[in-house]
């Protein structure tokens, strides 16, 4: 069976450029702290990498902290500030907020004091874009980097999260980038590294993936292969508009990320589809990963409005760089051909 993968949104697929990067930085024996020739070796990648994630995310003049991921992203840059946010955020951001911000029934949120609150700039379940006001504390922008042409100079934002495996770089390495001169304690202490606001030896090996990854995002994005993507989520939707009974889809009618298509079938759970689907070798998911295989509606679906029976019944189709139309209209059938089988067993 050729599987096709449709999670992107979870994990995308390690770049090549991002692989041949950590190989070469494997190599590199030094501790990037160490000042003999070794250790600047090592500190050169970083430095490197640190320039190339700066510039994909026109994030010139900023400063950028790596971290493990957008999780500990959150936690360094909002814990203990009490934060204002909405319950669309991913759990990773909703675990430091205080939920008290709206969500109109077309996925945006609107804030009236945007200095002490978050907001994402795309949801990765629905892939509603969101328009940021001036003056944000903090944005989570892990599902945008690299799929959009964003660029954090023009957000006017104080901080933003990023994440490397969401745009073709490893596991386990990702960004806070803030404007230079922000204050931010650091919530692992020790040796200083990280201009003292996250310490312990860097991983130099994802950090070379993660600056080799988003170097290779940014020449995608300019070549128009997210125009492309976004092509195939459109074919992808007709054809599953063209069945039978028509899916709910959710925010089709709003800005969204290219490759992401979320819908509903009443009735059917999310959670049996990604387990049907994924027995026909499709990988798809029923909401973010990090929720994933937790039975219960979506909290981003019930903010919106949508009762519970809908919002458990809906799944998650995101396409990458590298999806074919073939790959989306084969989906598109097996899902029609198990709908139709769902219907009539429930008659």
């Amino acid at each position: 069976m050729n599987r096709v993968y449709l999670d992107h949104n979870a994990t995308t697929p390690l770049r090549p450029e991002a692989r041949d990067a950590m190989i070469a930085a494997m190599d590199v024996r030094g501790n990037p702290s160490s000042v003999h020739a070794e250790g600047r070796a090592a500190k050169a990648l970083i430095e490197r990498a640190r320039a190339q994630v700066a510039s994909a995310f026109g994030a010139d003049g900023a400063d950028i902290v790596f971290t493990s991921g957008s999780t500990e992203g959150a936690a360094l840059a909002m814990a203990g500030r009490n934060l204002h946010g909405a319950s669309i955020e991913h759990d990773a951001v909703r675990s430091w907020i205080t939920e008290d911000i709206s969500v109109s029934s077309d996925g945006s949120a609107t804030l009236s004091e945007p200095a002490n609150a978050t907001l994402q700039v795309a949801n990765s379940e629905t892939g509603i874009v969101q328009a940021l006001p001036k003056g944000l504390a903090v944005t989570d922008a892990t599902q945008a980097f690299g799929k959009l042409p964003i660029a954090f100079n023009w957000m006017d934002v104080q901080m933003a999260l990023v994440s490397a495996h969401k745009l073709g770089g490893p596991k386990g390495i990702g960004a806070v980038v803030m404007k230079r001169g922000t204050d931010l304690p650091a919530q692992i202490k020790g040796g200083g590294q990280e201009m003292g606001r996250r310490s312990g030896t860097e991983n130099v090996i994802g950090i070379a993936g993660f600056g080799a990854a988003a170097e290779a995002a940014a020449k995608d994005l300019a070549n128009g292969v997210w125009e492309q993507v976004e092509e195939f989520r459109n074919i992808l939707e007709n054809a599953l508009e063209a069945g039978e009974r028509s899916p709910i889809f959710v925010g089709k009618d709003q800005t969204r990320l290219p490759n992401t298509s979320c819908f509903a079938s009443p009735g059917w759970k999310g959670e049996t589809q990604v387990m049907q689907m994924d027995l026909s070798g499709f990988a798809v998911s029923a909401g973010s990963a990090c929720s994933s295989g937790k039975v219960r509606a979506s909290a981003v679906l019930t903010a919106m409005g949508f009762d519970e029976g809908t919002a458990a019944s809906a799944i998650r189709v995101s396409l990458g760089p590298r999806t074919t139309r073939e790959d989306v209209l084969r989906f598109a059938e097996m899902w029609l051909e198990k709908e139709k089988k769902h219907r009539a067993r429930a008659a």
